[in-house]
């Protein structure tokens, strides 16, 4: 299962610090940020069922905005 979000993380030091807080939380999922990406895309992939709200308050945990990304939103 895959999910995307858009957040507001600007920092690649950030963005480590909350891959890696993912990776201890949620092993096995596959993650990464998108930094160059308007929407600072954080991209989740899962083995089974994504547990979306851990992710969600995770990222909110650092301070951040987080949203799922919708299909209709407009590009940059």
């Amino acid at each position: 299962m895959i999910e995307v979000f858009c957040t507001n993380v600007q920092c690649h030091e950030v963005a480590n610090k909350i891959l890696d807080l993912i990776g201890e939380k949620l092993p096995g999922y596959k993650v990464n940020f998108d930094l160059e990406d308007c929407d600072k895309i954080l991209r989740v992939e899962s083995p089974d069922n994504l547990e979306t709200a851990t992710i969600m308050d995770l990222v909110i945990s650092y301070g951040y905005s987080i949203w799922i990304l919708e299909h209709n939103i407009h590009p940059c």
